[in-house]
């Protein structure tokens, strides 16, 4: 019950925000969208961005809510563009674990500070982009993915995902050094947040995020967001692979440290 009356009380604030700038609040919701299909499409990381620019008028649980049936939605259209491209032994270690993750993040949702996972997600990609950054290591052969790392990085995704969809960054920890190629390594990232997204939603509707004003909105959201899913798998296509990975780390690395400041300042 304390739940859905903090959801409520987030709704009337939405309410409010959105009548004194409406202009502005779809513009900013359409960026939101525009952001997240993009990231379904495979261009990497930019997708958890769609929260910290919604929550320029929304408190950060709504807009987390907000976006989560435009996640559902792209998802679909990420999956039929990464339907041939993934990695099976990757996704059936992190399937199960990230189930952990978003079980642990429900279950502690009310006694985890959100900024303290924030910044410590934050403080996990810094570190490891930098290191990347640093060796300047871009080559080498594929290594299998371990279970042992699977587990916990994929444990660490679910519940960062959960708490503020910022699985990203510990994702990516996991995956980098698996050298994938391009193609699988989105195609993996597709299809392991679109399971992640449809779990989210029972938890969600439980702390009264998805109410039907959230819902209307996020349908007008759907269209652009669309759109961008197949732009974002155009762009993946033709980027050199080279260039995509460089890109996946200054994307986390930036990522990372604008969650490290939010944990920070919070």
């Amino acid at each position: 019950h304390h739940d859905r009356r903090k959801g409520r009380r987030h709704g009337a604030e939405k309410r409010r925000l959105m009548d004194l700038h409406p202009v502005l609040f779809w513009l900013v919701a359409t960026l939101a969208a525009c952001l997240v299909g993009l990231s379904k499409g495979g261009l990497p990381g930019i997708g958890v961005l769609g929260v910290p620019v919604l929550t320029l008028f929304l408190p950060p649980l709504t807009a987390a809510g907000l976006l989560l049936p435009v996640l559902v939605v792209s998802d679909m259209f990420g999956l039929y563009a990464y339907r041939h491209a993934f990695d099976k032994r990757v996704l059936a270690i992190l399937i199960p674990a990230t189930t952990i993750g978003v079980v642990l993040g429900w279950a502690t949702a009310a006694i985890v500070p959100d900024q303290m996972v924030t910044a410590l997600v934050g403080l996990v990609g810094v570190a490891y982009s930098l290191n990347l950054l640093l060796r300047r290591d871009t080559g080498g052969a594929a290594r299998r993915a371990t279970v042992g790392a699977g587990m916990f990085w994929g444990t660490v995704t679910g519940f960062t995902s959960f708490v503020s969809h910022a699985g990203g960054p510990p994702f990516q920890v996991y995956t980098m050094p698996l050298r994938l190629g391009k193609l699988s390594y989105a195609g993996t990232a597709t299809i392991l947040f679109a399971y992640v997204n449809a779990i989210k939603l029972i938890p969600y509707y439980a702390l009264g995020q998805l109410d039907v004003a959230n819902l209307r909105i996020a349908a007008f959201m759907l269209l652009p967001a669309a759109l961008s899913v197949l732009v974002g798998a155009k762009l993946v296509r033709i980027l050199p692979e080279a260039l995509f990975f460089r890109a996946v780390t200054w994307a986390l690395l930036a990522i990372s440290l604008k969650l490290l400041w939010d944990g920070a300042t919070t």
